[in-house]
């Protein structure tokens, strides 16, 4: 990988899981962790710091936080769809146009933080409820076709891990 990409995807690309009890549960698990690990990234950074981009050209800090609210919001209620309809289409949103509203690039990280909190301890509850069969229902993404929930929540385990790794990366190249 070119330092680039390791900037951007700190972690690596995103990988499938293996659509098993034990993967979901240890994809389970990193949401349910996600609230605690991103506080502690973001612990005691100052404004300067949290309006920092964490690469060339990438976002700042404040708006990764803001970013993972909105699209883990976008995501349970995707989950939800997909349980409650058959193969929905869901809507797509811009997340870059996103990270640009005034909300995003201003308001303090808190109301985030807690809504990420209090939005993860729901959507894992939802989580270990559902059946194998839960798993294999989807909705299609007119960008990106059928996905399964199984698929869904892989991805999402991902990217919690991916944009709180652009947090600490960030810290430890400016010794933060």
């Amino acid at each position: 990988m070119t330092e680039l990409d390791n900037l951007r995807y700190p972690v690596g690309r995103f990988l499938p899981v293996e659509n098993t009890a034990n993967g979901r549960t240890e994809c389970i698990s990193a949401i349910g962790l996600l609230p605690k690990r991103l506080c502690a990234a973001v612990a005691g950074l100052n404004d300067s710091q949290l309006d920092t981009p964490y690469r060339e050209g990438g976002w700042t800090v404040r708006q990764v936080v803001h970013h993972l609210a909105d699209s883990h919001a976008n995501s349970v209620i995707r989950f939800k769809l997909a349980l409650t309809e058959d193969w929905p289409t869901i809507k797509p949103y811009d997340e870059n146009a996103w990270a640009q509203l005034s909300d995003s690039k201003s308001l303090p990280i808190d109301c985030s933080l807690t809504f990420i909190s209090a939005m993860h301890e729901r959507w894992v509850a939802l989580l270990e409820s559902m059946s194998e069969a839960d798993f294999e229902r989807g909705f299609v993404h007119p960008e990106r076709g059928r996905q399964t929930l199984a698929t869904a929540l892989a991805i999402y385990a991902w990217h919690g891990r991916h944009h709180t790794a652009h947090i600490t990366a960030l810290r430890a190249r400016n010794n933060w």
